[in-house]
């Protein structure tokens, strides 16, 4: 896994429209980069429609939400147009998993990405992270207090 104060190991995925999404492209702007286990499923549907329904704590620090699982752009394309997604939903499904792994979060005995979220700020360092255990949800309380903090060093 990526150490708190080092480097965002860049990246291009897929978003659930086929666009490439590059993590540098971001520079300039803080990210905060969320792994989720599998579109359709029920954890990772409450925590997504509570970052969709808070999008604007993040946009208030100049901060874009990148969703990324392992499934393909067709499957995310369905998923974000069931639930009004607005924000990208980045597909990690070849190399299945690849960048997953580079981020610490790959969990190659069930084929799927972690509950892992990475703060990363402005020059793509990253300031926060969290992997919860399978099956626990991730607290939206403790984004807005790293994303607060964003800026203080």
């Amino acid at each position: 896994m990526p150490a708190l104060g080092g480097q965002a190991p860049d990246f291009e995925l897929a978003n659930q429209y086929g666009e490439p999404v590059r993590l540098s492209s971001f520079r300039g702007g803080n990210v905060v980069l969320v792994f989720y286990p599998f579109a359709f499923s029920g954890i990772c549907t409450g925590e997504l429609c509570e970052l969709r329904d808070n999008l604007a704590l993040f946009e208030a620090t100049d901060a874009t939400v990148l969703a990324v699982s392992v499934d393909s752009k067709f499957s995310l394309r369905a998923y974000a147009a069931q639930e009004g997604y607005t924000f990208d939903l980045l597909a990690d499904f070849w190399p299945h998993g690849g960048v997953a792994r580079a981020y610490g979060v790959f969990d190659a005995d069930s084929g799927m990405a972690q509950r892992g979220t990475f703060i990363i700020d402005a020059a793509g360092v990253i300031r926060y992270s969290v992997v919860n255990p399978r099956g626990q949800a991730r607290d939206l309380q403790e984004y807005r207090a790293a994303l607060a903090g964003l800026g203080r060093d």
